[in-house]
């Protein structure tokens, strides 16, 4: 990781945790169900996520008293995402992030719950910024929205489902992940994008990066599954494998799935020198993306 990348990391990593517990002291929640939502979030994980948020707005030299709002919300959707995620009934995960999954620990019925919690309040926030024209607001509402259901995220964890123990196609396989990892990914950097003005040259570049930076995201990931351990992965290592799913490697060959890998990130940083970052925190971001080993 870059030495830029970890002193920006280092700065807002910290502000997003603020905010978080702000949001669980604050709030009048039945406590189980306060502490079951506080400890998934909590967590912690790489924050990559709310960090694209922040990275556009400091790459195109812009300020948003409700960057760090926004960039939390958009945590809050990813984290019940992996709470429903870990469930029985999907995939059946007993760790998440090197910790018992929120399940394990407080029983379906309450996850689900928190799960559900988490959702609803990451639109709350979305819906209560005090200094975002409310153009713009109602904007990252439906690129949110949009992003986080049925042709987003929902619909791609659904694909997934449906995938299992079947051998998808290269195209249907990248469908799957464009929803599932991609939607949510991209939704972050437009987001930030939007908070920060971003003209239509720099929106329509930041799209390409964002959409080439998501499956180069997943592919990584499927790599990981099949190359890194339980230990380092903070979950299950293969268990892609044990649920029979497509993945790139299972497809393509280990070889040919980070030949993938190579070209999508490729593409995203084109896409930056296109609009003058190509040494930006968004590229150094993507840099890490195809780089970490959990």
């Amino acid at each position: 990781m870059s030495e830029p990348l970890q002193s920006f990391m280092s700065k807002k990593i910290p502000l997003l945790h603020t905010h978080f517990t702000k949001l669980f002291e604050e709030k009048n929640y039945p406590e189980t169900l306060r502490e079951s939502m506080a400890y998934s979030v909590n967590a912690g994980g790489k924050r990559i996520r709310p960090l694209l948020v922040l990275a556009v707005l400091e790459d195109l030299q812009a300020r948003s008293e409700d960057a760090i709002q926004v960039a939390s919300a958009i945590e809050l959707i990813h984290t019940y995402s992996l709470i429903h995620d870990d469930l029985p009934c999907m995939d059946d995960d007993d760790f998440r992030r090197g910790n018992p999954t929120n399940h394990i620990v407080y029983g379906e019925a309450t996850a689900v719950l928190a799960a559900d919690a988490l959702q609803t309040l990451a639109f709350e926030e979305l819906a209560s910024l005090q200094h975002t024209a409310p153009a713009t607001i109602l904007e990252i509402l439906k690129v949110v929205s949009k992003a986080s259901g049925a042709a987003g995220m929902v619909g791609g964890q659904i694909l997934d489902m449906e995938g299992e123990r079947k051998q998808l196609s290269l195209s249907e396989l990248e469908q799957v992940h464009v929803h599932k990892t991609g939607a949510l990914l991209a939704s972050c950097i437009e987001s930030g994008a939007l908070l920060a003005g971003a003209s239509k040259t720099q929106m329509e570049s930041l799209r390409v990066f964002s959409s080439n930076i998501g499956l180069a995201f997943q592919i990584k990931d499927d790599i990981l599954d099949v190359t890194a351990s339980s230990e380092q992965l903070g979950k299950t290592a293969n268990k892609d494998t044990a649920s029979e799913k497509s993945t790139y490697p299972a497809l393509l060959g280990l070889e040919g799935a980070q030949s993938k890998l190579a070209d999508h990130h490729g593409k995203a940083m084109e896409a930056l020198e296109a609009i003058d970052l190509s040494n930006s925190l968004l590229a150094q971001i993507g840099d890490y993306i195809i780089d970490r080993n959990a």
